[in-house]
């Protein structure tokens, strides 16, 4: 069976009795287009380290730097996008800013889509793993073992 095939039986499935997300079917182009940006931010490695960062305690920039072998440009420029987006909160103490996350249920989200990434490619290598041809060894001088 295709991997295409299995996984829309699994979602067939899983929809039994699921009515889907009634807040999206109510949102007009423009709050879709919130919607996107929101999800956007996400798209980039970065800023998911960063969230990762945070997940234990509030950090300054130059701590995000070290922590994640970045530039203190491009961390800053991530914990821009990040705050105007509600994903993080900033506070002054003292000379430095310290970010936080703002909504912690953030988390939620990304367990979420990690998990079904998870699921998903280790069924894939499952199927993949099942088809796959045995090979033989070669040895030096070229022949199989």
């Amino acid at each position: 069976m295709a991997i295409d095939a299995i996984d829309d039986q699994r979602y067939t499935a899983g929809r039994v009795g699921y009515r889907g997300c009634t807040a999206l079917k109510a949102l007009d182009d423009r709050a879709l287009g919130y919607v996107a940006e929101y999800f956007r931010a996400l798209s980039e490695p970065l800023r998911l380290k960063i969230l990762n960062a945070l997940r234990d305690k509030a950090r300054n920039v130059g701590q995000l730097t070290e922590l994640l072998d970045s530039s203190q440009a491009n961390v800053s420029k991530h914990l821009a996008t990040l705050t105007r987006l509600g994903f993080v909160e900033r506070s002054a103490q003292g000379t430095s800013a310290y970010y936080r996350i703002a909504d912690p249920r953030i988390y939620q989200l990304c367990d979420l889509v990690c998990g079904q990434m998870a699921q998903r490619y280790a069924s894939q290598a499952e199927m993949l793993g099942a088809s796959a041809p045995t090979t033989r060894r070669s040895t030096r001088s070229g022949r199989g073992a």
